[in-house]
């Protein structure tokens, strides 16, 4: 009778035949990684939260960006999306530089961007399947997550570490979005804008136009899932319809959930219901990750 392997060459050879896994990813199952630097624009350090599922991989990606007006706002929220690893999510959730540290746009985008180019550059290490990203954002988040979905490398924002990866993503949930600038905006956000743009909204400029998701639109967008508040006071309504219909146009999936009652953060300010609930709306938001994702 010959001898049994000894088990650590077992799992050895399991590592490298089993695509997207290694020992190492093995030994992240149910961690929990903060402040992971991603990528270093102009030698500041931006970081990301790893959440990872307890087994199973490799996994699709749920990418949190935070929202915060473009000057402030922290990764931090992304905790409030952990729940998705027990439905077979890698939940990252990342920071990017801010408009209160005295930068402008695109530097925002050029980090998410980055930050999606550097999931795929780990796909080993953190066991995700890199074919698989869609990702979540509300309000300057939910901005910056629609120009992922909309804009490619002709836009100029794929600069910096691993540009050998693509930042595309392959479903997008946007909310609260601020989709085109170059359409006149509410006092209370008007003064944000100009210090994350250099410019006030409402006119046809090329800066506004350039930061605008819906420039970027073509057939090959990912899904979008958009909701927004129907008595939003920050985003106006019209900026989420305005998008759902220019890729519909184009022929891209999209689906636009308007809250009744919901404000800003989809949530009601005077007690009133809203509908969809929000348990309904996190239904919703999850089954179109797994329509889109779970392939």
């Amino acid at each position: 009778m010959k001898p049994k392997k000894p088990l650590f060459i077992i799992l050895v050879l399991l590592a490298v035949l089993i695509p997207g896994c290694s020992a190492k990813s093995f030994s992240k199952y149910g961690q929990t990684l903060t402040d992971v630097p991603y990528c270093s624009p102009d030698g500041q350090p931006q970081n990301m939260d790893i959440y990872f599922p307890a087994s199973g991989g490799p996994w699709p990606v749920f990418l949190y960006v935070h929202g915060g007006g473009w000057d402030k706002g922290d990764k931090a929220e992304g905790a409030g999306w952990k729940y998705l690893n027990e439905k077979g999510y890698l939940v990252v959730s990342v920071n990017y530089r801010l408009a209160a540290y005295n930068v402008k746009f695109p530097a925002m985008i050029q980090d998410v961007k980055c930050a999606v180019r550097s999931l795929r550059a780990h796909a080993a290490e953190y066991n995700l399947d890199p074919q698989r990203i869609g990702a979540l954002g509300a309000s300057a988040g939910g901005h910056l997550v629609a120009l992922l979905g909309t804009s490619d490398q002709s836009a100029g924002w794929d600069v910096g570490e691993y540009l050998d990866q693509s930042s595309r993503v392959q479903a997008v949930v946007a909310e609260a979005v601020f989709s085109d600038f170059t359409q006149p905006m509410p006092n209370s956000i008007s003064m944000a804008i100009y210090f994350a743009l250099g410019e006030l909204p409402g006119a046809n400029t090329a800066t506004l136009s350039a930061a605008s998701p819906v420039s970027y639109i073509t057939p090959d967008d990912p899904p979008f899932l958009i909701i927004h508040g129907e008595k939003d006071g920050l985003a106006p309504l019209q900026q989420a319809q305005m998008l759902d219909a220019k890729l519909k146009a184009a022929g891209v999936s999209s689906k636009l959930v308007i809250v009744k009652n919901g404000e800003h953060g989809l949530m009601s300010l005077n007690g009133d219901p809203t509908v969809p609930s929000q348990a309904e709306i996190s239904q919703t938001i999850l089954d179109f990750l797994n329509t889109n994702l779970m392939k």
